[in-house]
């Protein structure tokens, strides 16, 4: 039993919101424009929930293995931090996630095509390979991307990008480019919580380790988060300003005073304190995409 809680907190199942988030909004903003069938929005969704817990797994074990997370740590103990996880343990975790994403992520594009054999579904199961190998190479690997400063890029890509155009091109099989400006606001709104996460952690991470908030500084750093939500804001208006008006599409308007609480905390607290912060943006960007999603897909 105690393992199974160790796992299940290495899996930091707080962060889920913000994958899901991404997707959903995809998937709503396909509904708004066309007919998706639902099972295929359940796969989609159950996909992105195992790369997401792939990431988190992957990402704890290379920060152990490299001496990122000690006894010094800031944020919260998890699975191997705690002890209650063997390396071994958390490699067959890891290894149990590959396999159920590729299982969904093979389910998902079948379902949605009817065939693994077409160029579509072909380029979707390589962009799955792909989304696991970033997933694992975050802190994982010789040359992990996360300890160069890069994690930044990837979570807009993969978060953001991929996530909201992914789901959208799974959903409907076409593609607008219009969609890369809500698909900009999550990637945005990911960033912001890698970036709190990077701050609260700089003093450890700065052992072995390269972030954009080490190189910022802390007072640079909250700036770069303050653009980094204005920026997330301003590319989701822009996207509505080119549909048809309809007040009803703004219903994520209604989520700002729980951004603008975030950005008070942010300015307000340091190291251990922004701890809060995170799981309040998770939270926040996910209501954000699906109050935005489920707006644009009412039809009246």
């Amino acid at each position: 039993m105690n393992k199974l809680k160790a796992a299940l907190s290495s899996m930091r199942l707080r962060t889920l919101p913000l994958s899901a988030g991404g997707v959903l909004l995809g998937i709503l903003l396909a509904v708004a424009d066309y007919r998706v069938n639902p099972l295929v929005a359940v796969l989609i969704v159950l996909t992105t929930l195992c790369l997401q817990i792939l990431s988190n797994l992957s990402n704890e074990l290379g920060d152990v293995l490299r001496g990122t997370d000690g006894e010094d740590r800031v944020g919260p103990s998890y699975g191997l931090n705690s002890g209650l996880l063997t390396v071994k343990d958390m490699k067959r975790l890891i290894g149990l996630f590959v396999i159920l994403s590729m299982v969904s992520g093979t389910a998902m594009t079948w379902v949605s095509y009817g065939t693994l054999l077409k160029m579509d579904s072909i380029l979707i199961l390589l962009l799955g390979a792909f989304a696991i190998m970033g997933a694992m190479r975050y802190t994982l690997g010789r040359n992990p991307y996360g300890y160069r400063g890069l994690g930044d890029l990837f979570v807009f890509v993969f978060f953001g990008l991929v996530a909201v155009c992914g789901a959208y091109l799974v959903s409907c099989h076409t593609m607008f480019w219009r969609i890369l400006l809500p698909s900009a606001a999550m990637g945005f709104f990911s960033m912001g919580v890698l970036n709190v996460n990077n701050m609260r952690d700089a003093e450890t991470d700065a052992k072995n380790r390269v972030t954009v908030a080490i190189k910022l500084g802390e007072k640079r750093a909250k700036i770069y988060q303050t653009a980094l939500i204005v920026f997330g804001w301003a590319a989701m208006i822009v996207y509505c300003q080119m549909r048809i008006f309809r007040w009803w599409h703004y219903g994520f308007v209604l989520t700002l005073p729980l951004f603008v609480i975030h950005l008070v905390g942010v300015w307000k607290r340091s190291g251990r304190g922004l701890d809060p912060m995170l799981p309040l943006l998770v939270m926040s960007s996910f209501l954000f995409a699906l109050l935005g999603g489920a707006g644009m897909a009412i039809n009246m």
